[in-house]
């Protein structure tokens, strides 16, 4: 078995598409998952890649986070737009990291993106709060990827 497939057979997907609409409920800002296959050199490069893939960098206030996952390189990313790291800086995704990384290594990936998208959706409902003509940009499921895509 793949570690991909015996990470999503961990993850408790329906939980984490209700974290992500929970999240977007609070604010103008977007959430993706994306599961990647296969070895990833450099989760940060192949985030950005995603996160253009996905168009995540056409919301209307380039405010979208994009967590991406590769349970088979055992590494992952968080991934924000212009607009959230210009509110936040690089402090802000090392902490969101330093606290997905400690549910990782526990062994419950579900509480790891739950949190890692919590703290996400505290930021952007902050500074990116929702409007009354707010609507949702993209998709809240989860993206899987083989590992030759």
């Amino acid at each position: 078995m793949n570690s991909l497939k015996s990470f999503t057979q961990k993850l408790d997907t329906a939980r984490l598409e209700q974290a992500i609409t929970a999240a977007e409920l609070r604010t103008s800002g977007e959430v993706r998952v994306v599961l990647q296959a296969g070895r990833v050199a450099d989760p940060t490069e192949r985030a950005a890649l995603e996160f253009k893939k996905l168009k995540m960098h056409e919301t209307a206030e380039r405010n979208a986070v994009l967590f991406f996952v590769a349970p088979d390189a055992r590494c992952f990313a968080v991934f924000g737009d212009q607009g959230v790291h210009a509110k936040c800086g690089d402090t802000f995704w090392q902490d969101v990291a330093t606290a997905m990384e400690a549910h990782f290594k526990a062994g419950d990936p579900t509480a790891a993106l739950v949190e890692g998208i919590g703290r996400a959706a505290e930021l952007l409902a902050k500074e990116f709060p929702r409007q009354d003509d707010d609507r949702d940009e993209l998709p809240n499921t989860i993206v899987e990827r083989p590992a030759d895509d």
